[in-house]
């Protein structure tokens, strides 16, 4: 709420209430409750609609410019798939049509799943990310590293493709029917190391696979059934599976390559019951059903007191969500419409990282085998996610999927939510304003932390601050608080002449005080 101060009045209420003001704030009782970020436009939902039609010509005109077979894509918004669309075909011999119930193999789009499953036994207390790898897969103990002081192979390190086995696509695709017998096979005979363990990121499909593997031996069960009861199943992805031959033939989306100006219909591999490498892209899903994946995902932002109750916690999400390897930065970034905008890339747990030089963050990851390509893309701040999936080997996606995003944050001029002020950053505003510009008294006010005076001398303060506001004019109007997070934020007084900016950031005691300042002048825009 807009507050009109007369500078006068500050003066003199100030004056009136110093001698009582150290023993009122002793005697108060802070609430410092969390606040939860929110959307500050009521009709984005209708805006977000309004940009359907443009984005169904951009996805439309992205598959007939790489001939796709069929294309199936989705729009997610605050936890609801909100519109999906689709073109083209899932069997050309047969001509059926793509829909959003045509179920497509996702292949690495299937490595979050992994990871999830992976977070969930380390949330029951049985296994941790920072155990060797060589605990569960006793093959793993003869490995011979590259270097002397090469550090064993950890479960966070097989997450975030940071194990040093070399990038490993497209070799890894064509590994998916292999069984475990070929796995550990495999693993006997040496496993060649691009880099020791720990120390850079490079793709690697054998880590995936060497995580489907834990995941059977601490649960006791099949990594893709293990996945299949706890988390496709709580979500209602009933028809979302790993096994080709389990799907329903109408509902199977064929694979094709595009070679020599005609579509050539590629083998299905078949995910082997026994073995694990099906855990870095086996998974046929549907559009239907991965929106409510992404939901999940999306209902993890923005951390809240509400009930904790999905398949895994939201704060097991969010967990996946952060940058644990840094994998490059991109000074020189063009974005699909022209602008250059630098880009600083991650790889989290099953997922990639991504911000720009605005500050948007992307979490996403492609999905690539012969046959089909796929990629699903989310903006937790914004609440919007998309996904696309076609029946071509190696489809791209990742350009189109960041066009489409930017193209729903243009049209409905969608903004990120917005952290409101806590009763304690709005609390110590107000002292501020008793405070602000003589800081009479201001050392036994009790609302500064104790570095406060040391590191800022009370002279100076009082010195630049009487300038300041005499700067600006005598009538002044206090605007809303602008929080960063909880304990710091800053606010404007606008005056008659030049406005005024104040910052602050308060300590971590109890009650929270005053422990950083900052005044200075915001020329008004002409």
């Amino acid at each position: 709420m807009k507050q009109l101060i007369f500078f006068t009045l500050i003066v003199s209420v100030f004056a009136c209430n110093q001698g009582k003001q150290t023993e009122k704030i002793s005697e108060t009782k802070f609430d410092t409750t969390y606040q939860t970020a929110v959307f500050s436009d009521p009709d984005r939902i209708e805006k977000i609609k309004s940009a359907f039609a443009v984005i169904d010509s951009i996805y439309k005109q992205h598959a007939e410019e790489n001939h796709f077979p069929g294309i199936s894509f989705g729009i997610v918004v605050d936890g609801e798939l909100v519109y999906k669309n689709s073109y083209g075909y899932t069997d050309i011999a047969k001509q059926t049509p793509a829909s959003s119930s045509s179920l497509f193999r996702i292949a690495s789009m299937s490595k979050s799943f992994t990871c999830m499953a992976i977070l969930k036994l380390r949330d029951e207390g049985r296994l941790d990310l920072d155990d060797p790898a060589y605990l569960y897969i006793p093959e793993l103990k003869n490995l011979k590293y590259p270097t002397a002081d090469s550090p064993p192979i950890s479960i966070r390190h097989l997450m975030s493709h940071s194990a040093g086995f070399p990038e490993d696509n497209p070799w890894g695709d064509r590994q998916l029917a292999d069984n475990d017998k070929d796995l550990m096979e495999f693993i006997n005979n040496q496993i060649t190391f691009s880099n020791p363990p720990g120390i850079a990121y490079e793709y690697s499909n054998l880590g995936f696979a060497l995580q489907g593997k834990i995941i059977t031996k601490v649960s006791g069960m099949r990594y893709q059934d293990y996945i299949k009861k706890n988390i496709l199943e709580p979500l209602g992805m009933k028809y979302t599976t790993y096994e080709y031959a389990d799907v329903a033939p109408d509902k199977l989306a064929h694979g094709y390559r595009w070679l020599n100006s005609t579509w050539n219909e590629e083998e299905l591999l078949h995910d082997t019951p026994d073995g694990s490498w099906g855990a870095m892209g086996s998974m046929i899903s549907s559009i239907d059903e991965f929106g409510k994946y992404m939901a999940l995902h999306l209902a993890a932002w923005p951390p809240n007191n509400n009930a904790d109750n999905g398949p895994i916690k939201r704060s097991s999400i969010r967990e996946m969500h952060q940058p644990w390897r840094f994998s490059g930065l991109n000074t020189d970034y063009k974005f699909p419409d022209g602008r250059t905008c630098a880009i600083a890339t991650a790889y989290c747990y099953g997922l990639g990282w991504m911000k720009d030089c605005d500050g948007k963050t992307y979490i996403a990851h492609s999905g690539g085998l012969p046959g089909f390509g796929s990629q699903w893309r989310i903006m937790p701040e914004y609440g919007i996610g998309v996904v696309a999936f076609a029946n071509r080997t190696y489809s791209p996606f990742s350009t189109v999927n960041i066009r489409v995003l930017d193209t729903l944050i243009k049209i409905a001029g969608l903004k990120p939510r917005e952290l409101p002020a806590s009763k304690i950053l709005e609390q110590r505003k107000n002292d501020l304003m008793l405070i602000l510009p003589d800081w009479t008294d201001a050392e036994k006010s009790g609302v500064f932390a104790e570095n406060f005076f040391p590191d800022n001398p009370i002279d100076t303060l009082k010195k630049y601050s009487k300038e300041l506001f005499g700067k600006a004019g005598k009538n002044l109007v206090v605007k809303n608080m602008k929080a960063e997070n909880q304990l710091r934020g800053s606010f404007i007084v606008e005056g008659e002449k030049t406005d005024i900016e104040i910052y602050f950031t308060l300590s971590p005691e109890n009650p929270p005080l005053i422990q950083a300042f900052r005044i200075r002048e915001v020329p008004k825009n002409k």
